[in-house]
C-alpha cells in the first residue's frame, strides 16, 4: 500500500512512510527535529481507566526508541454514541494522567462517533538529528536485549475468551501500562547502536525491521522472556488474528524456526504486543553494564540473542541448555 503512496522529497524528512518504523522525523534545524507518531487502541481491558492508561503508554513507546523527548500529546477518540459520560471521562483520565507521569502535557484532541470505542494518542517529541537512534544501524555482533516480556495478545485474548481470569492477566496489564522511558534512557546512555519497539508485528517482525537485507539475527527461544501462561495458551490454541498473520509473515520471510522448539513458541514470538518492550542492539562491550542498569527498571531484560553476519532470522532451541 505504501508504495502506490507518491515518494517524499523533503530533504528535511528523515524518517516517513519509506522505511519500516512507527515515527516520523522532520528536521527542523541544524540542532533540532521532530518526531511525531500516532496510535489507536480498541480496548484490551474491561477497566476503562486502565485502557486508558495503556492507550498512552502505548503511543509513547514509539517516540522513546528514536533517543527523542516527547514534548506533548493529542488525545484521539472514536466512542459509541450513548456511551455513559462516567466511562468516557475514566478513559481520558487514564491517558491523561500516564501522558504527565512522563511530562508530556495532552493539550487538545479530537473525537468521532463509532460504534466500537477507540482511543489513543498523537505524540510529538524533539531530538538532536546528531543524535537519532534508528532501527535498522545495529551490527553483526550486536547483542540484542529485549527489556519486556512478550504476550499480551494472547493472554488478553485468552481473557476475552475466559480462558484465564482477571489475576492471570494483572501482570501484563501492569506491564502495559508501564513507561519505557527509564529504560531508553539506559540505553542511550550505553551509546546502543540501534533500537526498536516491539508492537504489532511482534517480536520476530521488529527483529526483521533492524535488518534489512545486510545483516542477520540469531534468537534463543529460551532466553526471551514470557509473560506466565502465554506458552501453554498458544499451545492450546488461544492466538490471535495478528500473532497467526504475523507467523505466516515470519514464515513467507524463511524466518528459521527449528523443530524442536516447543508447541505454540513461534507464534508467541510473532504476537502482537501492545506497549511492547524496547528491542536493543548493543556493542557487545556495552552488554552487561546495560543489563544491570535496565535491571533496575525494566527487570523483565534479556539477552536474547545477537546480530549477524549472515542475512536471515535463525531461531535456536537448545533442550540441555533450557
Amino acid at each position: 500500500m505504501l508504495r502506490e503512496l507518491p515518494v517524499i522529497i523533503d530533504p528535511n524528512v528523515i524518517a516517513g512512510n519509506a522505511i519500516a518504523g512507527d515515527a516520523a522525523i522532520y528536521r527542523l534545524d541544524d540542532d533540532r527535529a521532530l518526531v511525531e507518531t500516532v496510535t489507536v487502541l480498541t480496548p484490551i481491558v474491561d477497566d476503562p481507566f486502565t485502557y486508558g492508561r495503556i492507550a498512552a503508554a502505548n503511543a509513547l513507546a514509539r517516540i522513546y526508541p528514536t533517543g527523542a523527548q516527547p514534548l506533548c500529546a493529542l488525545a484521539i477518540a472514536a466512542l459509541p454514541e450513548g456511551l455513559d459520560t462516567a466511562i468516557v471521562a475514566s478513559i481520558f483520565r487514564g491517558g491523561v494522567e500516564t501522558c504527565a507521569q512522563a511530562g508530556v502535557p495532552v493539550v487538545g484532541g479530537h473525537t468521532i462517533k463509532d460504534a466500537e470505542p477507540k482511543y489513543g494518542f498523537s505524540v510529538v517529541g524533539i531530538v538532536d538529528p546528531q543524535r537519532i537512534v534508528r532501527a535498522d544501524t545495529g551490527h553483526a555482533g550486536d547483542v540484542l536485549i529485549l527489556t519486556k516480556a512478550v504476550g499480551t495478545g494472547i493472554l488478553t485474548i485468552a481473557r476475552h475468551d475466559d480462558a484465564i481470569d482477571d489475576d492471570e492477566l494483572e501482570l501484563a496489564i501492569e506491564t502495559m501500562s508501564e513507561l519505557d522511558a527509564a529504560a531508553a534512557q539506559a540505553a542511550l546512555h550505553h551509546g546502543v547502536a540501534a533500537m526498536n519497539v516491539v508492537a504489532e508485528d511482534g517480536l520476530i517482525g521488529h527483529v526483521r525491521h533492524m535488518l534489512g537485507d545486510r545483516i542477520g539475527a540469531r534468537i534463543d527461544g529460551g532466553l526471551v522472556p514470557l509473560f506466565p501462561r502465554a506458552l501453554a495458551l498458544a499451545a492450546h490454541d488461544h492466538i490471535p488474528s495478528a500473532a497467526r498473520a504475523n507467523l505466516h509473515a515470519a514464515r513467507a520471510a524463511r524466518v528459521r524456526f527449528p523443530s524442536e522448539l516447543p508447541l505454540g513458541l513461534a507464534a508467541v514470538l510473532c504476537d502482537a504486543q501492545t506497549s511492547g518492550g524496547l528491542l536493543i542492539a548493543a556493542p557487545p562491550e556495552a552488554a552487561n553494564a546495560l543489563l544491570a542498569e535496565l535491571r533496575e527498571c525494566a527487570p523483565a531484560s534479556r539477552a536474547i540473542g545477537t546480530l549477524t553476519a549472515e542475512p536471515g532470522i535463525e531461531v535456536v532451541w537448545e533442550p540441555a541448555k533450557h
